[in-house]
């Protein structure tokens, strides 16, 4: 009988997950949740487990985690490899890898998998990674680590998958003591970090603290370098305060003793907004470091952010609920495509999350990165559908004009198969004197990332990957040495601190001046 077009189309949009991964289906694996809260031992056991094994594999959440688990097996003389988006180091002799999740090699079995923060499978632009690693990574045993509110996410995945499931809970290994009263800046003790919710105020923070105490700062638009950096002279008594955006709540290790809320709201994109219960656990369970402190406290520096960090801190924390997300492959982009006869990513990618249906606990969704990239790929008519999927995937941000220029250039040089030099798009001072001055070079850091990203995917048109990594350095390094110095507080607005709303949205409720250096175009 003969198959029709509609049929076809019934086919590509019915998928069974677990069936796209053929060499984890024929393992006999068994599942391991190591589950708990913040400082109870869980990844230090994980870890354990893996550095035993004949072979395996670490799946880290940032590549600063792939990193630190790279250089603690090598301390230990285990040969392995390190595989990120941007830096690979291969060994030939290895027997272990550790990789950023997105990184991950279907087709290589080995006996143990660890797979780190897996409630980030509830993450909204990344959380199909650790969907397709629980689904697909060929080893015997996989081994995940995170907080209890994943475990009936986990449950549920493991039920679709027929899969035996071993839940082994872990238990914080010291007391989190809430403090009843307000802490005035004036009285910072050594060992404190302050959560402030955005770079601007972490750097105004810095500058009313700095003329008192030696402080590090920890944000998230710093290079994972200069994050480990800053984290390691807190660490050694370099510094003694930290002060830090929730960018410190996953991958860093630091001897806190108190953590203290400069405040319990962050814009999350769209508006202002309560931190959750979640987020605030995470975040305060960094205090009171096992091994340095016997317990850590968690307090506030104004009455009216105490208040919200106690409520918060005694309420529930919310549990991961199907279903979870699930990203198109390649694959299926070029079978959507084909049947819509449509060159248009943006048209495939909502296609697919309008129609596509899942077996089990998932459902079909879009990357919102993915789909305002897809916007500008889609403008150079003659790209490749394969090229324009491999570019939205790419590491940009349309916030900063740097990247997204240097963004456009990369997407030419594809099209035109035109080999594309690294270079400099600012030229930079002996040090920055104000925030704009920093944000600049923090932003050519992520320019580099993105050109080393696309140098592992097309090599030959993006050859400077040795030239690009020694720049990073170098202006990982001015950053460093700048923020130690001064930097000039200015009120301004950035790219990354627009005007907010006037109050913030309850938990649940859903041009600048030149920079001091020359700017240059990319050519």
């Amino acid at each position: 009988m003969k198959t029709t077009w509609q049929d076809q189309l019934h086919q590509l949009l019915n998928c069974d997950l677990k069936t796209l991964y053929p060499l984890a289906r024929s393992m006999q694996r068994k599942l391991y949740f190591f589950v708990g809260p913040t400082n109870s031992g869980k990844t230090y056991r994980a870890m354990q487990e893996l550095k035993s094994a004949d072979c395996g594999i670490y799946l880290a959440p940032l590549r600063l985690l792939a990193l630190e688990g790279y250089e603690t097996l090598k301390k230990e003389d285990i040969p392995v490899s390190l595989v990120t988006g941007e830096e690979q180091i291969f060994n030939e002799d290895a027997s272990h890898v550790c990789s950023t999740i997105e990184m991950i090699d279907f087709n290589m079995d080995v006996d143990v998998a660890v797979i780190d923060e897996i409630q980030m499978l509830d993450d909204v632009d990344r959380g199909w990674a650790w969907v397709n690693a629980i689904i697909g990574t060929p080893a015997n045993k996989i081994i995940m680590t995170g907080s209890v509110n994943a475990l009936d996410a986990v449950k549920k995945i493991a039920e679709y998958l027929g899969e035996e499931l071993e839940v082994v809970r872990f238990k914080r290994k010291n007391e989190l003591q809430l403090l009843e009263h307000q802490t005035n800046l004036r009285d910072l003790e050594k060992g404190t970090a302050l959560i402030a919710f955005s770079r601007k105020d972490v750097l105004m923070y810095k500058q009313k603290l700095q003329k008192y105490h030696k402080v590090s700062v920890i944000y998230g638009n710093l290079s994972p370098e200069v994050r480990r950096d800053e984290a390691r002279r807190f660490r050694h008594g370099e510094s003694d305060i930290l002060i830090a955006t929730d960018a410190i709540a996953m991958g860093l290790n630091l001897p806190i003793k108190t953590i203290l809320f400069t405040t319990c709201e962050k814009f999350d994109g769209v508006s202002r907004r309560l931190i959750s219960p979640n987020e605030i656990v995470q975040i305060a369970g960094r205090a009171g470091r096992y091994g340095h402190h016997e317990e850590g406290f968690i307090g506030a520096t104004s009455k009216k952010t105490l208040e919200h960090v106690h409520e918060l801190f005694k309420m529930p924390i919310k549990t991961i609920k199907p279903p979870f997300k699930v990203k198109a492959s390649s694959d299926q982009i070029e079978a959507i495509a084909s049947h819509l006869q449509t060159k248009s990513l943006t048209k495939v990618l909502k296609f697919f999350a309008d129609n596509m249906y899942f077996s089990g606990p998932f459902v079909a969704a879009n990357i919102g990165s993915m789909i305002t990239a897809s916007l500008i790929v889609d403008e150079k008519f003659n790209l490749k559908l394969q090229d324009k999927y491999m570019l939205s995937q790419a590491p940009m941000t349309t916030k900063s004009p740097l990247i997204k220029q240097a963004y456009e250039v990369y997407i030419n040089s594809v099209l035109k198969n035109r080999v594309v030099r690294y270079k400099p798009s600012i030229t930079v001072p002996k040090t920055a004197k104000t925030q704009k001055d920093l944000l600049l070079v923090e932003d050519e850091v992520k320019k580099i990332s993105l050109y080393l990203w696309l140098a592992y995917k097309l090599p030959e048109l993006f050859p400077d990957s040795i030239k690009a990594r020694m720049t990073r350095d170098s202006l990982n390094k001015f950053i460093e040495n700048s923020l130690k110095n001064n930097i000039k507080f200015e009120n301004e607005q950035t790219p990354y601190n627009k005007k907010k709303s006037e109050s913030p949205r309850k938990y649940g409720q859903s041009k600048g001046k030149e920079f001091r250096g020359k700017r240059r175009r990319e050519s």
